[in-house]
């Protein structure tokens, strides 16, 4: 009789742990402060309806949602995509976390995206190789793509980048989507499997994520240091491949090494700026300078830590900050969406931004440059 009910408890727990447990979680990480829909004024809707936006991180493939179906949690799908007016989004694939990723200092000793890829019913390839998660979320978005019938597209070269704007503009609506990585432990200590991920459609990586590896140290790590020799090789490949080169989450070291030997455009896709809002997290005057200098661009969070709050308000101030420091050619918008964050907004939310920008005096021409146009133009410096 007793065994009986410990081995029902505990099928109705493991039947809770692969079903509602992932929903559940998924919708408490992702929250928003407003839902839609949202109202901005006459003019600003008009000029977020002429702009091509563009959005450096989101991390919507870590959770088992359906891409093509608008869901009541969450930040991001391709109904809302559209709804937001966005032509372009970067969906970019985390590996692994801690279970508590904190801002000052976190050891590699744990991982929850072992227990999520678990609790999800992934592959079980997925469930210890971290290269075979981010293989499995390129699948999953490819897939979308291709049950999309065609509004959803996956962008790998610049020509593809010029082909889907020369089409978009016949076809208003349509969504491209590329490839981001979070950290470059997926590698496995392998510098051939930056082919392997440049093969499946990754054409942005970023060294780091919460915690220190093999390429170099994390803001967040426990000894934040700079770019390791195989870290140099690593950067040599995808140089070699015309990856896009993202610092976010990288140590003052790892920036400072980084931005010293850069040749090409370097992004932060999701980041703060310590003159509005001081912080780990977010990157100092010289780092900012340091990135316009190569011709990138600092995409600029919608989290609380990131601006120091959680409106349009706080995001833009942000973006004056750091367009006053280094232009406007070098600023651009970077969520963190389905990032374990509560947002401002979900994506449907970003006219907002656009009528913010007018409120601050932004002229039309930077306004566009900063909703997607700065993006936009370093993708063709440097994709294949």
């Amino acid at each position: 009789m007793i065994i009986g009910i410990v081995i029902t408890v505990v099928l109705v727990l493991a039947l809770f742990f692969i079903t509602i447990a992932p929903v559940i979680f998924d919708a408490l990480a992702n929250t928003v402060v407003k839902k839609g829909p949202h109202r901005v004024f006459a003019a600003a809707a008009e000029q977020h309806a002429s702009l091509l936006v563009a959005d450096l991180h989101c991390d919507a493939l870590l959770w088992n949602r359906d891409l093509l179906e608008r869901h009541g949690w969450g930040h991001v799908d391709l109904p809302r995509l559209i709804e937001g007016n966005v032509a372009l989004q970067s969906f970019t694939v985390a590996t692994k976390v801690p279970f508590v990723a904190n801002y000052g200092s976190n050891a590699d000793d744990a991982d929850a995206v072992t227990v999520l890829s678990i609790s999800q019913r992934r592959p079980w390839r997925t469930w210890t190789s971290l290269l075979e998660r981010a293989l499995y979320q390129a699948r999953t978005l490819h897939d979308a793509a291709q049950r999309s019938g065609g509004k959803l597209r996956i962008i790998t070269s610049a020509k593809e980048l010029d082909d889907f704007i020369e089409q978009r503009r016949r076809q208003p609506g349509l969504v491209a989507g590329f490839l981001g990585i979070e950290g470059l432990h997926s590698l496995e200590g392998k510098i051939e499997n930056v082919d392997v991920l440049f093969n499946a459609g990754f054409r942005m990586m970023a060294p780091v994520h919460f915690f220190d590896n093999e390429v170099g140290g994390s803001a967040h790590g426990t000894k934040k240091t700079g770019l390791t020799d195989f870290g140099r090789q690593v950067l040599d490949r995808m140089d070699e491949r015309h990856i896009l080169l993202d610092m976010a989450h990288a140590s003052p070291a790892l920036l400072d090494d980084v931005l010293a030997a850069a040749t090409h455009p370097v992004v932060i896709s999701h980041t703060g700026v310590k003159g509005t809002c001081p912080g780990a997290r977010n990157i100092s005057d010289d780092h900012i300078r340091g990135i316009a200098a190569t011709g990138g661009v600092i995409g600029i969070g919608f989290w609380k830590l990131a601006t120091g709050g959680r409106d349009a308000a706080s995001i833009v101030r942000a973006i004056r900050y750091t367009a006053d420091l280094a232009g406007a050619d070098h600023v651009g918008l970077g969520s963190d969406f389905d990032g374990t964050v509560k947002a401002a907004f979900d994506t449907t939310g970003l006219p907002l931004i656009t009528e913010e920008l007018m409120r601050e005096g932004f002229a039309s021409d930077e306004v566009r440059k900063i909703m997607g146009g700065n993006i936009v133009r370093v993708l063709r410096e440097t994709l294949p």
